[in-house]
């Protein structure tokens, strides 16, 4: 057996039946999901996937779907990205709000909605990826199953054929119930053809608490269209959360992700990216900053399907403390994906003698015309610059601040929106040593 029934699976057949009495839609797909994730439960180590990440303190806690509850707006607003403007969607414990949503200044035919809204209203065109590209046949995908059989709401965004969204569309997901309560926030996006989009996903923890976000995002990227996509994790540093991301990319279009994850005890990112058109491009960046005895594990699977299409993926990894890390990138070529460009790196810096990661780069080829790259790099601050930058009057202590922030520079520069650039530079110099913090969070 590779999977394990979840301990006390009780609780999350009574949240099944709860959602499928409040009059959502998508009554098929969510019986099919749950009835899935009935048969596997959630991941065990056992799986290849999921070798290294153990979900079972998640299995193991008593969890509740959000009763919903009033909000202070101020509470919210330290994760509104200072200097950010532009439209922005807000969702609580992953129900749409929007009281609290400033949906203004966009161009026509733009669409920013509650999911469940959309569905009840029958918009096929805005519905039709719900549960097309993120798929839960794979015993890996439990949580993803999950998500589709309990999503109570989430955010669709919808952009018309030739159509500029000139200012960064921010949607914030933030979680406010304190130990013991879940979410199941859905998005949904479907950029037209010749459009283009900059999307800010953000997930934040308004409280401490051991509470459960198992996010899924499906992101149709059409012909020539550009996506510019950014994924921050503020969790609590006791949450758990587990999220899924699948793109499917056009012809001669171009997706690129950047995510960044500072909070949560056990953090899942898995992003899936389809390059489903000739000349199509996928960039992906990750920077994660990880402490204590907290777990951050990124998967990504690029697919590359039709010929002449490049991807790049970077991820870079800062680990103190008892802290661990896993990374998976792989990238798979069709038979008739010639001329494919494809590169991954990982790179980790261990601040301490008992941080650990496992990094596992892979590739699947099956074409014979094309250009293949990965690596990985582990290890810990050159004794040789540091003596340098400790030669140049600097102490031990600022010249490993020095070195730190170098090693994370190089992905914070590729943001090319400025206030996500300047937040998470301020948080980075904040948590380097000697200032005196020793968690990896947002203040």
């Amino acid at each position: 057996m590779t999977t394990q029934l979840i301990e006390g699976e009780d609780m999350f057949r009574a949240a099944f039946e709860q959602v499928q009495r409040d009059g959502t839609k998508a009554h098929a797909l969510r019986s099919q999901a749950f009835t899935r994730f009935s048969e596997v439960g959630l991941p065990t180590p056992r799986l290849e996937s999921w070798r290294f990440t153990n979900v079972r303190p998640i299995g193991q806690r008593r969890f509740v779907m959000p009763a919903g509850r009033e909000v202070d707006p101020s509470a919210i607003a330290s994760f509104e990205l200072r200097g950010l403007e532009g439209p922005r969607a807000i969702a609580i414990d992953g129900r749409y709000v929007p009281e609290l949503s400033s949906i203004k200044a966009i161009p026509p035919g733009v669409a920013i909605q509650s999911l469940t809204e959309t569905l009840a209203s029958g918009q096929e065109l805005l519905t039709w990826p719900l549960g097309q590209l993120a798929t839960f046949d794979d015993p890996a995908a439990a949580f993803t199953a999950l998500n589709t059989s309990l999503f109570q709401d989430g955010i669709v965004v919808s952009i018309p054929d030739n159509t500029v969204v000139e200012a960064p569309l921010h949607l914030l997901f933030a979680a406010t119930g304190s130990s013991g309560v879940m979410s199941h926030p859905r998005v949904l996006v479907v950029v037209g053809e010749n459009s283009q989009l900059r999307l800010v996903e953000s997930y934040a923890g308004v409280t401490d608490g051991a509470y459960l976000t198992n996010a899924v995002t499906e992101i149709v990227v059409g012909d020539n269209a550009v996506v510019d996509h950014y994924k921050l994790v503020r969790e609590s540093v006791e949450a758990y959360h587990i999220a899924s991301m699948h793109v499917r990319i056009g012809r001669s279009a171009n997706f690129s992700s950047h995510a960044i994850t500072l909070g949560g005890a056990i953090v899942r990112n898995d992003v899936v990216g389809e390059l489903d058109g000739e000349g199509a491009e996928c960039t992906l960046n990750g920077l994660y900053l990880v402490n204590d005895t907290r777990l951050v594990d990124n998967h990504t699977t690029i697919y590359h399907t039709k010929p002449h299409c490049n991807s790049h993926a970077l991820y870079k990894g800062i680990l103190d403390d008892r802290a661990r890390a896993v990374f998976n990138g792989k990238i798979v070529v069709a038979p008739d994906a010639q001329k494919t460009d494809a590169k991954q790196t990982n790179k980790a810096l261990l601040l301490s003698e008992d941080a650990q990661i496992n990094t596992k780069p892979e590739l699947e080829i099956f074409a014979d015309d094309v250009k293949c790259t990965h690596g990985a790099t582990i290890g810990q601050l050159d004794a040789d610059a540091l003596f340098y930058l400790r030669s140049r009057g600097l102490d031990v202590e600022q010249a490993r601040s020095v070195l730190i922030h170098a090693f994370a520079s190089d992905l914070l520069n590729r943001i090319a929106i400025e206030p996500i650039r300047a937040e998470f530079d301020a948080v980075l110099l904040r948590q380097l040593p000697g200032s005196g913090h020793t968690t990896f969070t947002v203040a």
